[in-house]
């Protein structure tokens, strides 16, 4: 299978006062294209600094990562912004969502980062609303949509510049348990469609949507497993 993302040997060290302080110790990933990965792990296991890695928000202290064939490990912070913007859809916890856009508005964002005109920012962001099924909530606020549906605008804004990866920070740490289980299934048919989605989440029973879980422990990799009972409700 083609790769995705390459991570060799990465360790990420972060500097408290006069003391170091080891996030990652050279840890190896591979995801391939079109995987759907779920990263677990307790608080300061390194999950978020691995995300962060991975999303192009950092770079590692030591190592190499490889993303789409190209060495993304020592770009300046300008380089790695044009790789966020071409390369990789983020859905947060907390959605993110400019108050003052609505749904049209906020889905558009990154296509106005990347120079796009106005109709193609339009017909594109259209596009997706509807993947989302959000076609009636198009011009309404996010103070207007409730929890779930303002986490679809979050998912059509990922997934608007075509993006080789959907990286999502506990997408439904915020969401009720059916409105958790209706955006679950929406990712899932966003990987059914071909992209590759990297999950990371505290929450077994949103784990259980991936393929494949790797789980950290003190900035290393305890397992990696393809999971042999993939949630489909």
């Amino acid at each position: 299978m083609e790769k995705i993302i390459q991570l060799k040997d990465i360790s990420k060290k972060y500097i408290v006062g006069t003391i170091e302080v080891p996030a990652l110790r050279s840890i190896s990933i591979d995801i391939a294209k079109n995987e759907y990965v779920a990263i677990m792990g307790p608080s300061g296991s390194g999950k978020s600094t691995l995300m962060n890695l991975i999303g192009c928000l950092d770079t590692p202290t030591e190592g190499v990562y490889i993303l789409n064939d190209h060495d993304v490990s020592s770009l300046t912070d300008d380089e790695l912004a044009a790789v966020r913007n071409r390369e990789i859809g983020f859905v947060f916890q907390t959605f993110n969502l400019l108050p003052r856009y609505d749904a049209l508005g906020n889905v558009q964002l990154p296509l106005i980062y990347a120079g796009k005109t106005k109709a193609e920012r339009i017909e594109r962001a259209q596009k997706v609303i509807e993947q989302v099924g959000l076609t009636d909530r198009s011009h309404h606020k996010p103070n207007e949509m409730s929890g779930g549906q303002r986490q679809r605008v979050a998912v059509a804004r990922a997934l608007v510049s075509n993006p080789s990866i959907i990286l999502a920070d506990e997408p439904t740490g915020n969401l009720d348990t059916k409105t958790s289980i209706d955006i679950m299934r929406l990712f899932s048919e966003i990987h059914r469609k071909g992209n590759t989605i990297i999950l990371v989440t505290h929450e077994e029973d949103i784990a259980r949507y991936a393929h494949r879980i790797i789980r950290l422990r003190d900035g290393l990799v305890e397992s990696d497993q393809t999971n042999p009972d993939i949630r489909t409700d």
